[in-house]
């Protein structure tokens, strides 16, 4: 049967898919994978299914935050998931992680709500150790900023105490925050799929949220070349793993 809101069955998904938050994400790796297709756009659910280097791939938008990311990757993992890798944005939370820098999520601290319904806070949200081995060795490869570490998922970008959140995760050595890596990598570990996180840094610490992601809105931006980046870096980690 067809899975209620992403709209696809086991007929649609590959094993290895790529996950965002913005529909206009999928879009970009569509129209770098061949004979690729759009499979269906259900509210913020967009699922598209291509080939790369000769790999099957399938990409999913999630939209914003970790009770919708549930939705996505529960019904993706119904269909036959068994990779799922995310490309989304961060915030940063140190002075060293710059525009279109790319952090590569070792581990999240869970302050989501969404991944809490499933276990206790105590539960690790951690990466796949293989993953993230070939991710780094591709970013080191292709010579580009990057920082490997622990992120913060959250559910809120409005809050009075944001500054206050961010000195204390500061001094935590958090490299970015974001709203769905914690719940990926929880649910991911609870169902047997392996997962990764790769973050484009779209706001510098200590700025404002509303202008960094305005600043990310511009096409000339270095954002834009990250999102290009980790785009890229993902393919090819999923080409290197299915060759292994």
């Amino acid at each position: 049967m067809k899975q209620p809101h992403i709209n696809c069955d086991e007929n649609d998904i590959s094993k290895y898919v790529i996950i965002a938050g913005d529909p206009k994400r999928i879009d970009k790796i569509k129209d770098i994978l061949d004979d690729s297709y759009e499979v269906a756009y259900n509210r913020e659910f967009k699922t598209i299914r291509g080939r790369y280097k000769g790999i099957e791939i399938t990409a999913t938008s999630t939209g914003i935050g970790g009770p919708s990311a549930t939705i996505a990757i529960e019904e993706l993992s119904a269909c036959g998931a068994e990779y799922i890798i995310r490309i989304g944005s961060c915030g940063a939370v140190q002075d060293k992680v710059k525009l279109g820098d790319l952090v590569l999520a070792t581990g999240a601290v869970r302050e989501d709500g969404a991944s809490k319904m499933y276990v206790e806070e105590n539960y690790p949200a951690v990466s796949d150790f293989y993953l993230n081995r070939e991710l780094v060795a591709i970013l080191e490869e292709y010579n580009l900023n990057h920082h490997v570490g622990i992120v913060r998922s959250h559910d809120s970008f409005y809050i009075d105490y944001e500054d206050d959140i961010m000195d204390y995760y500061n001094h935590k050595n958090v490299l970015g925050s974001d709203m769905e890596t914690a719940t990926l990598f929880t649910l991911g570990n609870l169902k047997k799929i392996k997962t990764a996180s790769i973050l484009n840094n779209v706001v510098l610490y200590q700025n404002n949220v509303k202008e960094g992601v305005a600043d990310y809105l511009e096409e000339e931006s270095k954002t834009i070349v990250g999102e290009n980046n980790q785009i890229k870096v993902a393919l090819e980690c999923i080409y290197r793993i299915d060759s292994k």
